[in-house]
């Protein structure tokens, strides 16, 4: 997919501000903020640039370049898009508008298990006089336990609805899970009693819908891992010098190094194929956030497996950076749901259209 004028000119702006500025960690989602990444995908009249998801497609592949701890992610996409597609005017204008700003908000929604399913959430909501009460342990929440804004997914007898929960309630408490890939924040959202403000109707579409968003945004943080890896590791063939060549002049390793281009290039195609669909729309723009996150899944870990292999003995070292990438393979290919999952999925929806 070749990109427009404006949309080259974010991803050199965003690539700009982590290169050549390198704002520290705690400055990077300020600085994000002040270029409106948060509210890309946000509309206008709820305080957003009223762009769309391949502007945060964008925006998440040059995230992923240089594995950049950000709420990206987690509140504007997964919380964000879950709020849009819940449809309720009201909780946008409340709502939207702070996250578009920079306010992280947070999802919980999932199992120890993981699996993502609209049908399968980790809390409950009964009905109190005024609004509802929750209870429940929901995982892998993204940006969980530094939050400003808490939603959460949970059953009710009607089916799964979206609450919004006050962070800071006495019946919330909230706990940092150490993870493989530690540029990626994620918590455990425990729920005792709090009590949560009802958004839009039955929740399950939307919950779906905004799954699918962050799959896809998940793959451009893939595919854009996936390159930096193989050009850090093309450089080193480069340099690195055995039997007096360079190693990158050996046959076997040029063939091994032109297969990993091959399959970068062509996730990133499936990958902007799936946010293209995403945005117009599409019927089959689930079964493609599905597909992509399956194949970028296994791209990018196959990539930094070989990134650790050609880097030889260094690449297992604390030190470089090689270690950080497959970290991020194997912490990616988790989340939003296994791979088979995934492709489960789409066998599934195949069958009952045949």
């Amino acid at each position: 997919m070749e990109l427009t004028a404006e949309q080259r000119a974010l991803r050199d702006a965003i690539r700009g501000l982590l290169v050549r500025d390198q704002p520290a960690e705690g400055d990077i989602w300020r600085r994000l903020t002040e270029i409106g990444v948060p509210g890309l995908a946000i509309p206008e009249r709820y305080g957003g640039a009223g762009a769309g998801p391949v502007e945060t497609h964008v925006a998440a592949e040059e995230l992923g370049r240089d594995l950049i701890p950000s709420p990206l992610l987690g509140s504007a996409v997964l919380a964000g898009q879950a709020l849009l597609a819940a449809g309720d005017d009201a909780a946008c204008r409340r709502l939207l508008p702070a996250i578009a700003a920079g306010s992280v908000a947070a999802l919980a929604w999932t199992t120890a298990a993981g699996h993502w399913d609209p049908a399968e959430v980790a809390c409950r909501a009964t009905p109190a006089a005024s609004d509802w009460i929750l209870h429940g342990d929901a995982h892998y929440v993204l940006d969980g336990d530094t939050a400003d804004i808490l939603l959460v997914a949970a059953r009710t007898a009607e089916g799964t609805g979206l609450f919004e929960v006050d962070a800071g309630h006495a019946g919330v408490s909230r706990a940092a899970v150490t993870t493989m890939d530690p540029s990626r924040r994620l918590a455990v959202v425990r729920l005792d009693g709090a009590a949560g403000r009802r958004i839009g109707g039955p929740a399950g579409r939307a919950l779906a819908r905004a799954r699918d968003l962050a799959c896809v945004a998940l793959s451009a943080e893939q595919v854009g891992a996936a390159r930096r890896a193989l050009d850090m590791t093309v450089d080193y063939t480069k340099v690195r010098v055995q039997f007096g060549r360079p190693i990158g002049g050996f046959q076997a390793l040029q063939h091994r190094m032109a297969d990993l281009h091959v399959l970068v290039e062509s996730a990133r195609s499936l990958s902007y194929a799936a946010v293209r669909a995403a945005g117009e729309d599409a019927q089959d723009a689930g079964l493609r956030a599905a597909a992509a996150k399956v194949y970028c899944s296994e791209a990018l870990q196959r990539v930094a497996a070989e990134t650790i292999q050609l880097h030889g003995a260094i690449g297992i070292t604390w030190e470089h950076a090689a270690h950080r990438y497959l970290k991020r393979a194997h912490g990616t290919a988790q989340l939003f749901g296994r791979p088979a999952e995934h492709v489960a999925r789409i066998a599934t929806e195949i069958i009952d259209r045949v």
